[in-house]
């Protein structure tokens, strides 16, 4: 007879039984067997995903660089006119005769200059806002892969 913990009433006849040692080796072996099999679904998983974060992050990397070294050509160019366009005003105010003239040809430089300025920074936001997309577009269209995969799972 056993009695249970807490409980007034008793237990009589109670038969286990018997454990075959070759089914529970068995049993065990099953269940080590699952466990590497699906360690190595979730490593190879694991293994994929990260090669695809590499190929991801070197792709953005190599965007930004090649997107960099664009902005600096652009913004080396603009400087190379600006300053041209200061050295020709430069010559023609030597040039000058009047004061009229002279301030007519500022009036005129200052606005060429500002005309110029205006369409370089019109240009320059159309091309960062492409630039920004084009650096951004290999994480986006992983995250979604990504969740197209996490969807359908």
């Amino acid at each position: 007879m056993s009695k249970i913990t807490g409980k007034s009433e008793m237990i009589e006849n109670v038969e286990f039984s018997p454990v075959d040692p070759s089914k529970v080796a068995e049993r065990l072996r099953a269940v080590a067997d699952q466990s590497v099999e699906q360690s190595k679904e979730t490593f190879s998983k694991l293994s994929s995903d990260a090669e695809t974060a590499q190929t991801v992050v070197k792709s953005t990397f190599e965007m930004a660089r090649t997107t960099s070294n664009e902005l600096l050509v652009r913004t080396l160019a603009a400087l190379q006119a600006n300053a041209e366009a200061g050295f020709t005003h430069l010559e023609a105010l030597v040039a000058v005769k009047s004061p009229s003239e002279f301030l007519e040809l500022q009036a005129a430089f200052l606005r060429k200059q500002i005309e110029d300025s205006d369409e370089h920074a019109k240009a320059l936001q159309a091309w960062m806002l492409r630039a920004s997309e084009d650096v951004s577009k290999p994480i986006k269209d992983a995250f979604e892969k990504a969740w197209e995969i996490r969807k359908a799972a």
